[in-house]
């Protein structure tokens, strides 16, 4: 019979594994999917495959650069009022050790991506270093530290279309790049207002009033592209405007009265309203692209 104390200690350890690995934030790595979308490759069954393909590489990748941060910032995170009990390493659920063996496994099947898919593969790299830049230096850098989280989401929509050997929309990608800006400027304000400026260093370099001026600009920009870019290259979306537009702001409603916005992924899976938009918006663009449509 096994001991129920030892039990309860190894089940922790690997829940606190996969916390690590963070598989709540994979949601992001759906931006990969954009290019499958709005070239109506979603028709074809091996593009599906290789966008699919494509994405679980990128989760692999997001999960190795939250455990590399996570290693870097043990101790920091360790005087942090909320993520000395929600970090696995910060809460000593799992050791250093532990968090290596995982990171090395992570990045074993990276390897195996490059035989799978080589020119995804290189953006992914891209990605696995600018993060690993954004770790150790450019998170201290004002405005270079939101700049290099949002192109973190350009590369997952240059991914995909790369792994559908299509060319990454100009529209797309800028439309993509503001979307990012604004969702990264709101973390920081949040960041800012709850916690002061002690979560992170940068933060003692901004103010609540800057980060709501790029917020603003971020999303009129964000808006204004797509709202371009279907007009001018898929007209037949152009009833998903409306759904951006209330997207939006759903979002800075739930940021300015229900105090969210510090992590886009919580607002998501918390807010009903945004879930029904974002599926809204999934089931209006493959039906207006869907051939024949």
């Amino acid at each position: 019979m096994r001991d129920p104390v030892l039990t309860r200690s190894t089940s922790g350890q690997v829940l606190g594994l996969l916390k690590l690995m963070r598989p709540k934030q994979w949601i992001k790595n759906a931006f990969v999917l954009a290019p499958l979308v709005f070239t109506s490759e979603f028709m074809r069954a091996e593009s599906v495959q290789r966008a699919l393909m494509a994405v679980f590489l990128f989760c692999i990748a997001s999960s190795a650069t939250y455990v590399v941060n996570d290693m870097q910032d043990v101790e920091r995170d360790r005087l942090h009022p909320t993520k000395s009990r929600t970090r696995p390493l910060a809460a000593g659920i799992v050791s250093m050790r532990a968090a290596a063996a995982v990171l090395a496994l992570l990045y074993g099947v990276l390897i195996w991506g490059w035989f799978a898919m080589a020119p995804t593969m290189l953006v992914i790299t891209g990605y696995l270093v600018l993060n690993l830049a954004y770790t150790f230096a450019l998170k201290h850098e004002p405005v270079v530290d939101i700049f290099t989280i949002a192109i973190g989401f350009v590369l997952r929509v240059y991914a995909g279309a790369t792994a559908l050997s299509v060319p990454l929309s100009a529209w797309m990608f800028v439309t993509t790049l503001c979307l990012a800006l604004y969702l990264a400027s709101v973390k920081r304000r949040q960041e800012l207002s709850h916690n002061g400026d002690d979560g992170r260093k940068v933060l003692k370099k901004y103010s609540v009033g800057l980060i709501d001026r790029y917020a603003e600009m971020s999303a009129t920009g964000a808006l204004f592209f797509y709202s371009m870019f279907v007009m001018s290259s898929r007209p037949e979306m152009v009833m998903t405007v409306p759904l951006v537009l209330f997207g939006l702001f759903r979002y800075w409603y739930v940021v300015e009265q229900l105090d969210g916005g510090e992590s886009p992924t919580d607002v998501l899976f918390a807010d009903w309203q945004l879930v029904v938009t974002v599926l809204a918006w999934v089931a209006v663009s493959a039906w207006a692209l869907w051939p024949g449509g």
